[in-house]
């Protein structure tokens, strides 16, 4: 988000500690702990609660930038899932029974979570019939005593499945005005998307969407522009004072050590300004530490495209700045078509106060469900000018049939392996 923040912000988190990193220590940080892997575990010995507090808000994306990195798409599936596209929001199986989030009717329910499961329990093998030893009688060759059978090897006990995760707590949120921001304690379907560039510490807002393999987050596409974007998380419902309280989620890399995001790749080749209708980015993040995919923790919005740029309420959620808490403001959103020919396009606009860098990435709400935290997304705080030039004024791209043919990418590309 193109917002302006005062030197005294920017100085004192360049100052702190565990924020921007040493020029001396980005070389190592920036380097992926391994090609391929990133786990929940090393995200967390990384993104130490010091580090978090400490992180600042994306510095504002130069409009003439382009991304010489290629487009982090899957080149070919995995070797056991056949590059066959899924539907976007067509479950494979039935949710199970033990879902963290119930979701409304209008969208059908995702797959079921994969667990940690033993090997199967072998069965037993009968024991061998004693065969006698035969009679030697004189002129015959004797026959040979057949070797006792091996005993049958005892079966490794079965490890006990992992308990299902338990129905996250959804706070209440504030009493709110029409266009006024409240700093709250936040919705477990929403948090920080934290990354390293150019050697800092950065953060910026995410959230989670439904998807067949429960492992997608949405956020804006400036956030995550750039070849040296690594040790990218996301972690829900962070706050100061809990910065974990649903664990935290890595961001996968592919074979080649590329974090997986999907953003189009016009917005990689034409910048952030020429393409900001484009300024859209899901990725894939792996379970969290007792291997529990995202959505089955916390649940999940649904995407939602084609629905227009007016909407009567929506609640706009982002964490702004180095505000310890998130913030949230409910008003309608407007149709806004930019006259500068350098930003072209047509934005949905909504006027919410406080929504400063850093809330970048947070997601427009519809139909919010206070009984679930959970809502239908129709945008994310982005697009005209990277989400705005004024803290009071927000901008995002409209989700219309391209927003939906990159989800369908990242869904087709984020297919769960079956377990």
């Amino acid at each position: 988000m193109r917002r302006t923040l005062t030197m005294a912000v920017v100085a004192a988190a360049l100052l702190a500690p565990a924020g921007p990193l040493s020029v001396a220590a980005a070389g190592s940080v920036a380097a992926p702990v391994a090609v391929g892997r990133w786990s929940a575990r090393e995200a967390q010995s990384f993104w130490t609660a010091e580090r978090m507090a400490s992180a600042a808000p994306l510095p504002p994306v130069p409009p003439e930038l382009v991304d010489p990195a290629p487009p982090e798409l899957p080149e070919a599936p995995e070797p056991a899932e056949p590059a066959v596209p899924a539907e976007p929001v067509e479950p494979a199986v039935p949710a199970e029974p033990a879902e963290p989030a119930e979701l409304p009717e209008q969208v059908p329910a995702a797959t079921p979570t994969p667990v940690v499961t033993g090997l199967p329990v072998p069965s037993a093998t009968p024991a061998a019939t004693p065969t006698p030893t035969p009679t030697r009688t004189p002129g015959s060759v004797p026959t040979p005593t057949r070797a006792p059978s091996a005993p049958t090897p005892t079966p490794a006990p079965t490890p006990a499945p992992l308990p299902a995760p338990a129905r996250p707590a959804v706070p209440r949120l504030p009493s709110l005005s029409p266009g006024i921001g409240q700093n709250f304690d936040g919705i477990p379907v929403a948090g920080r998307m934290y990354l390293v560039k150019g050697g800092g510490a950065y953060f910026c807002t995410a959230s989670v969407v439904s998807s067949p393999g429960r492992n997608l987050v949405l956020t804006a596409a400036h956030c995550l522009l750039g070849s040296d974007t690594q040790q990218v998380a996301f972690v829900p419902q962070y706050t100061r004072a809990k910065p974990q309280p649903y664990g935290m989620f890595p961001v996968l890399r592919d074979a080649g050590g590329r974090s997986k995001i999907w953003i189009d790749p016009r917005y990689r080749s034409q910048g952030v300004d020429r393409a900001a209708a484009l300024d859209v980015a899901f990725a894939q993040v792996g379970p969290d530490a007792r291997g529990f995919p995202v959505e089955a923790v916390v649940g999940g919005n649904r995407l939602v495209t084609g629905a227009g740029y007016t909407h009567a309420r929506v609640a706009l959620i982002g964490y702004p700045a180095s505000a310890a808490r998130p913030r949230v403001c409910v008003n309608r959103t407007t149709k806004f078509t930019s006259a500068d020919a350098r930003i072209p396009g047509s934005f949905l606009r909504i006027n919410c106060t406080g929504y400063p860098g850093g809330t970048s990435g947070g997601p427009f709400l519809t139909g919010y469900d206070a009984r679930t935290g959970t809502g239908d997304v129709v945008g994310v705080i982005g697009g005209w000018k990277t989400g705005g030039d004024k803290a009071d004024t927000s901008y995002s791209a409209y989700f219309g049939a391209d927003i939906r043919k990159l989800y369908e990418k990242a869904v087709a590309g984020a297919k769960a392996r079956r377990r």
